[in-house]
């Protein structure tokens, strides 16, 4: 398989079983520096994020970090969250999720655990980041989904899951406050979100 930085490759068809994508995806040999997820129906390998997104995902994992759910716990990391649900299986850039779901020895990690996830736009991911994530982490019932556009400096926060996504969002350039809603009920300051 050829993967080239910045865009997304490929590999399945619409008649692939959930399952058999997982079974793929497990037996797929991703290079350093990339990770592998499953939207719409293909497992999607793309590049990890540029340097200084880790400064802003610490940043976002200090501000949450006192307002988590009892037994939660925020993280980064490449994690696989699977949502046999909507049939997909994403590596968000920040989770919550309660303590128990880590408690396994699957690399399959279940998403109703989730309380939150956060992703940071690249060039290859926006669109999936944009579109089918906030469509299936709202029907998954995931009720917080912070979008962080890094190509555009705006977060929006999404809440209300429902069949259709999510209800509410609330969108704010970077350098201001973002209402982060329950389980959390707290502010997130956006400030040092742009790029150096």
């Amino acid at each position: 398989m050829t993967v080239m930085a910045e865009r997304p490759t490929t590999r399945g068809s619409e008649s692939d079983s959930f399952k058999g994508l997982l079974r793929a995806l497990d037996e797929l040999d991703v290079p350093d520096g990339y990770k592998a997820e499953i939207i719409r129906g293909n497992i999607v390998v793309s590049p990890w994020s540029k340097g200084y997104y880790l400064d802003v995902m610490e940043l976002v994992c200090d501000q949450l970090r006192g307002h988590l759910p009892a037994e939660h716990r925020i993280s980064y990391g490449p994690f696989l969250f699977v949502f046999p649900g909507v049939e997909r299986a994403y590596g968000p850039d920040i989770h919550v999720a309660h303590r128990g779901a880590s408690r396994s020895a699957s690399n399959h990690l279940d998403g109703e655990a989730l309380s939150f996830v956060a992703e940071l736009t690249s060039t290859s991911t926006r669109d999936d980041d944009l579109t089918d994530k906030v469509v299936a982490y709202g029907r998954a019932g995931v009720p917080v989904y912070l979008l962080l556009d890094m190509q555009e400096e705006q977060a929006t926060v999404f809440s209300m899951p429902s069949a259709k996504g999510y209800e509410s969002r609330d969108t704010k350039p970077f350098g201001e406050k973002l209402g982060i809603p329950a389980p959390f009920g707290c502010v997130l300051d956006t400030t040092g979100f742009t790029a150096p």
